[in-house]
């Protein structure tokens, strides 16, 4: 009777062992780089000529060719941004975000984020212009 009782509390031990483990697992952190690898304007149907455009990783920029570490829980996710505006007397914005999750990076994956800006005045309101920024995203 004894030893029936210390198995049952053996096995109940083992499995609330088990049925916690995720909850530890989504408590660890791990460190992410990502990289803005390029910010190009890939088509330009008469919108304009002077830009000012920025890559974001959680809220902070970051520039074409830079990396920023991140720590962030393996439960968690990545928040990428792209902007991207026509400076004239009438700015024209734009903007493409995307969620990352971490666990869905192996060891490095690549997210394209593509930023359509509408011309929004004269002649030729209505024409867009379109930006491609690639980040590379990869655990550390």
């Amino acid at each position: 009777m004894v030893k029936q009782a210390v198995k049952s509390g053996l096995l109940l031990m083992l499995a609330f062992i088990l049925s916690t483990q995720p909850l530890f697992a989504a408590g660890k952190t791990v460190k992410v780089k990502v990289t803005l690898v390029s910010a190009e304007l890939v088509h330009n149907e008469h919108v304009g000529n002077e830009w000012l455009w920025g890559g974001y990783v959680n809220g902070k920029e970051i520039e074409e060719g830079s990396s920023v570490t991140v720590n962030v829980s393996s439960s968690g996710s990545i928040k990428l941004r792209a902007d991207a505006q026509e400076q004239d007397k009438y700015p024209e914005d734009g903007t493409a975000n995307a969620t990352v999750k971490v666990a869905s990076i192996k060891s490095s994956v690549s997210k394209t984020l593509n930023v359509s800006v509408v011309e929004n005045r004269g002649r030729y309101s209505g024409n867009t212009a379109t930006w491609r920024f690639v980040f590379k995203i990869q655990k550390l």
